[in-house]
């Protein structure tokens, strides 16, 4: 097996090729052999089953890589402010059982699950947002990784609506943090807007505030990054290979894979299309996870086109945000115009909303919306509810897939949510 040096990360793997289990797992082994664990607390965050990577494997690998050698070995699952895991659903997840090894799901509706790390000041946040947010952010973390000597990061990097391109430091933020500087990262990201920022392999904002709030972390940080290589439509988050792994600090891992993923997981059309139909697949529940299937095609639909969310399974908006159905989904401006009516939202509900609804004008004057593109669910959802946070409705049941295949002017995205579309 052969191994690169980028920066500061050893990467196997490339946009050309996809490495085997027997690669991967030397790897790991490999790079976990030449960091200093040995009787130290360690703590491995990976992402709950709204991301895609062969987590069976990998977590197998750094458990035979660590187990034996660590005082302690705890897997933290970076929920964000996703649903909890049941037990049985976590054993499918990774794998397991591994011996010697507590599994948590991240608490983060439990005040005592956190620490706090310091503050991320005023003048830093004028400064990443161009003067739009003007305060004092406070770092709070899950206190297991403030507990344990080493965290390690294990998981994908893909494009990504808010932070430009998903992974690394951002397992610990928002992955495993506390509400504020979710929602603070969140609205800075719907503030620049999902089709601006979604695919950059820079540091944008919201990664420079991840950053350094990752930077106040006590224990000493690494990460795995991995892209994964197609599904040619298979619906089973567990069944992708890799194209690479990478391994180092959480910045400059989360930079050798950015720049794979950019390579695999960006597709270039020369046209804007009609409409396109997202086929979701089962691993976004809900429309707060599935709703990727409109941010990862929405900068390639002509004006006044429409995307299609084809999702029968789905039959949630966001159980867990229920403020979605006060507000409904609509562009950015018609919240920024109206700010004292929805200030006291959580910021990241209101960057979910424009996410989803995408580009438009509001006018304060005269009250108007005018929104880019059109959102039609076609889920389990009820027709009311849809209209009810103003998104389009049609019957799953009349949706028939080959026939919109034959449309020249449709675009069916199979497994959508992971594969971002651009114009040329």
């Amino acid at each position: 097996m052969t191994s690169t040096v980028t920066g500061r990360a050893a990467r196997v793997g490339g946009a050309d090729r996809v490495l085997t289990p027997g690669e991967v797992t030397a790897f790991v082994g490999e790079q976990l052999g030449g960091i200093d664990v040995d009787g130290r607390s360690v703590c491995v965050l990976v992402p709950d089953a709204t991301r895609t990577c062969p987590l069976p494997l990998l977590v197998r690998a750094v458990h035979q890589a660590l187990h034996g050698r660590v005082s302690r070995l705890t897997v933290l699952i970076a929920l964000g402010t996703h649903g909890a895991m049941s037990a049985e659903a976590l054993r499918t997840h990774l794998g397991g059982p591994y011996e010697d090894t507590t599994v948590l799901n991240h608490e983060w509706w439990e005040p005592s699950t956190f620490a706090h790390l310091g503050t991320i000041p005023r003048s830093r946040v004028e400064e990443l947002s161009d003067g739009r947010m003007s305060l004092d952010v406070p770092v709070l973390l899950n206190r297991a990784v403030v507990e344990h000597d080493v965290a390690i990061v294990v998981g994908p990097v893909l494009p990504h609506e808010v932070v430009g391109m998903s992974g690394g430091n951002k397992y610990f933020f928002p992955g495993v943090a506390g509400q504020q500087i979710i929602d603070v990262s969140h609205w800075l990201g719907a503030l620049i807007t999902s089709a601006e920022i979604i695919g950059t392999t820079e540091l944008t904002p919201v990664r420079a505030l991840i950053n350094d709030g990752a930077a106040m972390i006590p224990a000493e940080t690494y990460a795995f990054c991995v892209v994964t290589a197609s599904h040619d439509g298979v619906d089973d988050d567990k069944s992708s290979a890799l194209h690479s792994i990478s391994f180092g600090d959480c910045i400059s891992s989360w930079a050798s894979a950015a720049e794979i993923s950019a390579a695999t997981h960006v597709t270039y059309l020369d046209r804007p299309v009609r409409r396109v139909l997202s086929l979701i697949p089962r691993m976004y529940d809900e429309i707060w996870t599935g709703a990727k299937g409109f941010y990862k095609v929405e900068p390639v639909v002509a004006d006044g086109g429409e995307v299609i969310l084809y999702a029968p399974h789905i039959t949630e908006i966001a159980t867990s945000h229920p403020a979605i159905h006060e507000i409904g989904y609509h562009c950015r401006d018609y919240f920024v115009k109206q700010w004292d009516r929805f200030d006291h939202v959580h910021w990241g509900v209101l960057a979910h909303s424009t996410h989803l609804r995408g580009a438009g004008t509001y006018d304060a004057a005269t009250g108007v919306e005018k929104l880019r593109v059109d959102v039609t669910l076609a889920t389990g959802i009820p027709e009311e509810v849809c209209r009810a946070v103003n998104l389009g409705y049609r019957d799953p049941v009349t949706i028939d897939v080959a026939a919109f295949e034959a449309d020249p002017d449709t675009m069916v995205v199979p497994r959508a949510g992971e594969v971002l579309f651009r114009l040329r």
